[in-house]
């Protein structure tokens, strides 16, 4: 059983992928061909060795009290380093504004990249995001994506960390993993590079987190092991295949087993929230599948 912290709080939409946060700033910063997707400058790279030293002194304990964050599987990093360390994708479900800062202090002294919402870099925390290494999708630009999409290729040729969340937005506190759009797998396969899954779950918090600080649930961050496309399969099925067994591993790792779903999983399908149908109780401490 998984803990379920679910609330009507949150105003989830229908479109699995789509964002429900409002972010009120835009600065007007125009995501074209010519935007510095991976910035290289010196001056750039000097605000991210910055950003660093202020991320190890005061975000990662900052941001493991606010989350109550434990990390399960770093193990597996080290198991792995020969792997990871010639590029690899992680993927996670995306379920706090400040996860991202929970996998950064997973995965160190390792310095992955993200992909971010366009709307949040020109947004409030636009200089923050780009300060952790956050790279802008832009939208309704081919050509633009098609540098922003070459600029991660060749971080990834780089033997460089890409973070990609494979639900595409933040919903907070959201227990079921919502299907996966195929950015991550895409990349992976292209690049011939290992999917590393994440999965955030939740744990129920204690009298003071839940009264005094209002705190819906503390969260754990799970290291899986890495996924490989499997070359046996033709070219055009690949993608889909890593999609899947990411999806799976994610689920798993989080809690979820999903063998128990009672109608096959939706993948790049996001019109859909009741693919796994998981409700919560009355007391909101664990949820089962709903055979109706």
């Amino acid at each position: 059983m998984v803990y379920d912290p679910r609330t009507t709080k949150f105003p989830f939409p229908e479109d699995t992928a789509s964002h429900y946060l409002v972010v009120k700033k835009n600065d007007g910063t125009v995501f074209d061909r010519d935007y510095p997707y991976v910035d290289r400058s010196f001056r750039f790279r000097a605000r991210l060795w910055g950003f660093r030293v202020l991320l190890n002194l005061l975000a990662f304990p900052v941001a493991t009290v606010r989350m109550g964050l434990k990390i399960q599987g770093r193990e597996n990093l080290k198991k792995h380093a020969e792997i990871i360390r010639n590029g690899v994708i992680s993927c996670s479900n995306h379920v706090h504004m400040w996860d991202f800062i929970a996998i950064m202090k997973a995965v160190r002294p390792s310095k992955p990249y993200v992909l971010v919402w366009d709307k949040n870099v020109r947004g409030e925390n636009g200089y923050l995001i780009r300060s952790v290494r956050g790279i802008p999708v832009p939208v309704d630009d081919v050509h633009a994506s098609i540098v922003m999409m070459k600029a991660v290729r060749d971080l990834l040729a780089d033997h460089g960390w890409v973070h990609i969340y494979g639900e595409g937005s933040m919903w907070e506190y959201y227990c079921p993993i919502r299907p996966f759009k195929n950015g991550f797998a895409h990349f992976a396969i292209k690049c011939d590079k290992p999917v590393l899954p994440l999965a955030f779950s939740y744990r129920k918090p204690g009298w003071i987190r839940k009264h005094i600080f209002k705190q819906i649930a503390t969260l754990t961050l799970h290291v899986g092991e890495p996924i490989f496309r499997d070359p046996s399969l033709p070219r055009e099925e690949q993608e889909k295949d890593l999609i899947i067994r990411t999806h799976q591993a994610v689920c798993r790792l989080s809690g979820i087993d999903p063998e128990e779903n009672l109608y096959p999983p939706v993948y790049q399908n996001s019109k859909r929230i009741d693919y796994y149908p998981l409700h919560p109780t009355d007391s909101g401490e664990s949820v089962s599948p709903d055979p109706s």
